[in-house]
């Protein structure tokens, strides 16, 4: 993607599928493309090389989009709509309901980590393509600050033990802290910045950080002056 020459919304315009079978079709294009990008990244990503793995012809591809970019970001939103439905936990109230606050802090971070791992190839390789594509830069940001909404709120079901005297912002630096640690991990590998540890041995040591963080040293006794 060229930053002199940004493309217009037309040329990032897609036409969607109205009838099941194209649907059908439009979806084995969107998960080709997904593939694609899980193994090789933007460089891999091609029209010719999406149109192979779908088996279908340029000119399918080319009913629904007018650009490489336009079916790179369709593919895109394809991704990240997989990594969504997970997020439907930090909703859920049941999840949450009755947990005393470490086991609470605990088990959200688990969540969260636990999106990473499982969606780990794609978000991986579109964390890497933000730094040089500012359209998915934007978008991974909305997405991001989304969990973070979600995420801080089921944090603040324990406000009144949080220690720090704005729990809010406690909550919101503690998601950042997290959110880092697990785009760097998960797009560099386990071993990058620290000896290599199990995804189990990496949840359980953010967990123990965010409670700690939160929650004080479990005595009573705050880490804030």
């Amino acid at each position: 993607m060229s930053e002199s020459q940004p493309p217009t919304s037309a040329d990032l315009q897609i036409r969607p599928p109205l009838q099941e079978r194209s649907r059908r079709v439009w979806t084995r294009i969107l998960d080709a493309g997904v593939e694609i990008v899980e193994e090789g990244g933007y460089e891999a990503f091609t029209i010719a090389a999406v149109c192979e793995r779908a088996e279908v012809a340029p000119p399918t591809v080319y009913a629904r989009v007018d650009t490489k970019d336009a079916l790179f970001l369709a593919v895109y939103e394809h991704g990240i709509a997989r990594a969504r439905v997970d997020e439907a936990v930090f909703a859920d109230h049941g999840r949450w309901t009755d947990l005393e606050p470490a086991r609470l802090v605990g088990a959200v971070v688990a969540e969260l980590a636990g999106m990473f791992q499982r969606h780990a190839r794609f978000l991986g390789a579109v964390v890497l393509i933000s730094g040089a594509h500012p359209e998915i830069k934007r978008r991974g940001s909305h997405h991001a600050r989304r969990i973070g909404e979600a995420f801080t709120a089921v944090l603040l079901r324990a406000e009144r033990h949080i220690t720090h005297p704005d729990p809010r912002a406690a909550a919101l630096a503690c998601y950042e802290t997290l959110f880092s640690a697990l785009v760097l991990r998960t797009a560099y590998g386990p071993g990058f910045a620290i000896p290599a540890t199990t995804d189990q041995a990496f949840t359980d040591h953010l967990a123990q950080t965010a409670i700690r963080y939160l929650l004080g040293d479990q005595t009573g006794a705050s880490p804030w002056p």
